[in-house]
């Protein structure tokens, strides 16, 4: 009966890892970022599972301490978190775009670029840890039933359990982030060049905003 209850678990947990890293913003977000910033592929995947780190860790931290507080406490924590972790990437993805968009903005004002923003702080690094602190915030609270469901296990077991979610959506966020990273790879030209960063944040953005209203 252990055995069975065990992979069955384990099964749900690596479904419900994949099934909600197939969301648009798991791997989106990442990929539009690395386009416009022309990150490499190594380097796309090493920032992916960062993000997938985050994510998850906090998820899977929310279900052990649901098993001692009590589910609906943290299951309203989780929802709160989520509907903030929205506003965090519309606002994310207007900034990046706004700040893609800093030398077409001055030169409309003034008359001239100000290129002297390019030294003010390293984009790629704010980038990454921006992303990181947004998937940090929007944990999966699909993943305490299958905690609960665990808890007749031994805490080997349990802890498993939890590892198997953990690496299925990493893999999945990792897998979908390098293949979409891959397609908006092949779309070249000067606009790319120009107005990539603000294609991307304005991407980021909307997605964010159909996050937020579709509740996903």
């Amino acid at each position: 009966m252990t055995s069975s209850l065990f992979w069955t678990l384990a099964v749900a947990a690596a479904s419900v890892g994949a099934l909600h890293a197939l969301a648009p913003d798991h791997w989106l977000p990442i990929a539009a970022v690395s386009r416009a910033r022309s990150w490499t592929m190594s380097r796309t995947a090493r920032i992916a599972l960062l993000c997938g780190i985050g994510h998850v860790t906090v998820s899977a931290a929310l279900g052990l301490i649901a098993l001692f507080s009590g589910t609906s406490v943290v299951q309203a924590f989780g929802a709160r978190v989520g509907s903030v972790a929205g506003v965090l990437m519309i606002g994310f993805g207007v900034a990046y775009a706004l700040w893609g968009a800093r030398h077409h903005i001055m030169k409309k004002l003034h008359g001239h670029s100000h290129a002297h923003f390019d030294h003010v702080h390293d984009p790629g690094r704010t980038s990454v840890w921006a992303l990181f602190a947004i998937y940090c915030a929007d944990p999966c609270v699909a993943v305490i039933p299958i905690v609960f469901a665990a808890a007749p296990l031994s805490l080997a077991a349990t802890l498993a359990i939890v590892a198997i979610y953990e690496l299925s959506t990493m893999a999945t966020m990792c897998a979908l982030v390098l293949a979409s990273r891959a397609g908006i790879g092949a779309i070249r030209g000067k606009w790319v060049e120009h107005y990539g960063d603000s294609a991307a944040g304005g991407l980021i953005a909307v997605t964010g905003i159909i996050v937020a209203v579709l509740g996903i």
